[in-house]
């Protein structure tokens, strides 16, 4: 139980090839969510930066060599199980290499605005891809 006013902070990586991003589904084993459909996410570790966290994360679930905008591209609150959770997204470019799934998923995607929107429940990741992969960089 996390104390009052703490949050879980995560990562979300929006891995974008062309007019696509990366969707990764949850492993069946995966507490919260077996199934759900996501971008490459994760806890940042205490004492970590949340760039810094990106990059590990998008190395761990994919071996993608991508090109990470530094900036974070958005923000938003969530919950991850009863634990209050903030989102950290950033836009990265796939440069090269085939997705190398970790055992956090199963299956992966590479998913235009509309076909994420549809495999996903996450309607605040949905809204920020969205946006993502209509933004210019």
């Amino acid at each position: 139980m996390l104390a009052h006013g703490h949050h879980v902070v995560a990562v979300a990586a929006l891995v974008i090839q062309g007019d696509r991003v990366l969707a990764m589904r949850r492993a069946a084993t995966k507490l919260p969510g077996p199934g759900l459909w996501e971008t490459i996410s994760g806890r940042v570790e205490h004492g970590e930066e949340p760039l810094a966290a990106v990059i590990r994360e998008i190395a761990e679930e994919s071996g993608l060599h991508v090109e990470v905008e530094p900036r974070p591209f958005a923000a938003y609150a969530s919950t991850r199980g009863a634990d209050p959770m903030i989102v950290i997204a950033f836009r990265a470019r796939h440069l090269t290499g085939e997705v190398t799934i970790s055992d956090e998923h199963d299956a992966h995607a590479w998913c235009t605005a509309s076909e994420f929107g549809e495999r996903s429940t996450l309607a605040p990741l949905v809204a920020v891809v969205e946006r993502a992969l209509r933004d210019p960089w």
